[in-house]
């Protein structure tokens, strides 16, 4: 699977990532080469991204009603995350049915920093697979790694967690990130998930034939 880092452009000048800092994120993703994509907060950012060729957009949760956004990132014609956080079924469906759903993954979302277990309401990840015909993934903003897995487990196909250096750095980011160890942990631990749920068809594994014939006594 491509790694690929998200890096965030916000409208309000405080928070946004300068162009050079950009264009430095674009140079050394080339260098390792690794896909980079960006959540654009407005019109101009996405016109802006553009010029780097992303392979895809990410919409923040906080931009889900925006349809004015929604339609311009639409007209880029690339893929598309779209997060969930602090929504409603009907404003994803609105959202859905502006951006359509060719190209579209939708990921699951609550967006507490850091989020509580009984907030991440994991079983949505299977309300959103039967709503939508697209891909459904999960962003999560929890402490810990547990509910991550657990949501590749419940059908996520995507990932996305914050990381920091240091969870103890000031903002409330850090608190709901994962420390580069824990990714590390993550990672293999969704590789082995992955590989266990196997094809849901119920037959005999090889390795099970000689116990079989050791302890079955009929049939």
């Amino acid at each position: 699977m491509a790694r690929v880092t998200d890096t965030t452009t916000k409208s309000t000048a405080a928070e946004r990532l300068s162009a050079d800092e950009l264009r430095t994120i674009d140079a050394y993703c080339k260098q390792k080469k690794i896909p980079w994509l960006a959540s654009a907060w407005d019109e101009p950012s996405v016109d802006f991204l553009e010029t780097f060729g992303l392979p895809a957009y990410k919409i923040p949760s906080a931009s889900v009603t925006d349809e004015s956004l929604l339609k311009h990132v639409a007209k880029t014609g690339r893929p598309v995350f779209l997060s969930t956080g602090m929504s409603t079924l009907e404003q994803i469906r609105t959202a859905v049915s502006i951006l359509g759903t060719d190209r579209l993954l939708i990921a699951h979302c609550t967006s507490t920093y850091p989020c509580s277990p009984e907030e991440l309401n994991l079983s949505v990840i299977v309300t959103l697979r039967k709503e939508f015909d697209c891909p459904v993934g999960y962003s999560g903003h929890e402490v810990g790694l547990q509910t991550t897995c657990a949501a590749v487990a419940m059908g996520a196909c995507f990932v996305e967690r914050h990381i920091t250096l240091d969870r103890a750095m000031w903002g409330s980011d850090h608190a709901a990130s994962v420390e580069p160890q824990g990714l590390m942990r993550l990672v293999r631990d969704i590789r082995v998930i992955e590989a266990s749920l196997g094809d849901g068809e119920k037959h005999v594994s090889a390795d099970e034939v000689p116990i079989m014939k050791k302890l079955r006594r009929v049939g």
